[in-house]
């Protein structure tokens, strides 16, 4: 994506952006080509956040690393941001490390699936032995949960019966995918569109069907949340109640309104086939989670508990889930 379409993203979420005020603000950090700026914009273009008395300030920032961590967590770790999102893997090693966080609030089942040919003979998980699979990379974590899958359900490990092929960028991967170099590839959830509405692909595995059959849960089970400082909570704890309010009624807009997601493509995607939106669209509501429970974080720690098995403690980079992670009622 160009320096100049992440500008041109930033200047539609702008032209919302009044002067806060008297208000709280909270500094939100995202990074310009993930899927939360849909959301973000829908605030900022109703003004969500006003209604409920506070601030969102939004900034979209690199997706790049920055001492191996991205930057997102960098901003909120130095100081410099009040909410990120990432997966909850993610938010338990960083807080076992010492990390000042709390996950306060679901965002999503941000997993992909598994993106083959129209005429593949593969039809689900007991179908990958022997197959050319390209991931990004071998710790993705839609191969992992596969792995667990087919472990738990099949009673073999893919990872040893089939052979995976790292691609390194989402970008490799689709060509590895399109060129025929593997049979299939694990490709992230936003980015499927991108080859399905455009060729002769399907995906033939939703790794969100794995997360569901994993966590044991009815509940739409998050990967994904919404994050702050242990600290922001405990000064600014009506301004985090105030965003999961503004929140929700995004998510209500964003599911009912499909005007809105036309707009949303003008203003923040980078391509313009009305096919293409209205899958990413359809996806997004299929991944969003509204709000989430106890039985939801119960769900959470069971399918940890999977990955773990399958991944172990050093490649998650965290043997258990720190007391504390999840704050379901800040």
């Amino acid at each position: 994506m160009s320096q100049s379409h992440i500008e041109s993203q930033q200047d539609a979420l702008d032209e919302y952006h009044d002067d806060s005020g008297d208000l709280p603000v909270m500094r939100a950090r995202f990074e310009h080509n993930g899927s939360p700026r849909y959301l973000l914009y829908t605030i900022k273009r109703f003004g969500y956040d006003l209604d409920h008395d506070f601030h969102l300030d939004v900034q979209l920032v690199s997706d790049a690393l920055e001492d191996g961590i991205e930057t997102v967590e960098a901003q909120l770790q130095e100081g410099a941001a009040d909410l990120i999102d990432i997966d909850y893997i993610s938010i338990a090693r960083e807080r076992a490390e010492g990390a000042d966080i709390v996950a306060f609030h679901p965002y999503g089942r941000t997993v992909g699936g598994l993106v083959a040919p129209e005429d593949t003979d593969i039809d689900g998980l007991a179908d990958l032995s022997g197959k050319r699979i390209g991931v990004v990379r071998r710790l993705d974590k839609n191969w992992i949960l596969t792995r667990a899958a087919c472990r738990e359900f099949h009673d073999f490990d893919p990872d040893e019966t089939a052979t995976p092929v790292e691609a390194g960028s989402k970008v490799e991967l689709t060509r590895m995918i399109r060129d025929g170099e593997v049979d299939a590839g694990f490709q992230f959830w936003q980015i499927i569109p991108e080859i399905t509405e455009t060729g002769p692909y399907e995906n033939v595995l939703p790794v969100s069907e794995l997360v569901q059959r994993l966590s044991e849960t009815e509940n739409k089970l998050p990967v994904a949340a919404f994050l702050t400082s242990e600290t922001y909570l405990d000064e600014q704890r009506e301004t985090v109640r105030a965003f999961t309010r503004a929140y929700r009624d995004a998510v209500d807009r964003l599911v009912e309104d499909d005007e809105l997601w036309e707009e949303i493509a003008e203003k923040l995607m980078t391509y313009d086939d009305p096919e293409v939106m209205r899958a990413v669209r359809d996806g997004w509501r299929d991944m969003v989670v509204r709000d989430w429970d106890e039985e939801s974080v119960d769900g959470m720690y069971r399918l940890f508990d999977h990955l773990q098995a399958v991944a172990g403690a050093e490649a998650l980079g965290v043997d258990e889930i720190p007391e504390g992670t999840f704050n379901t009622d800040p």
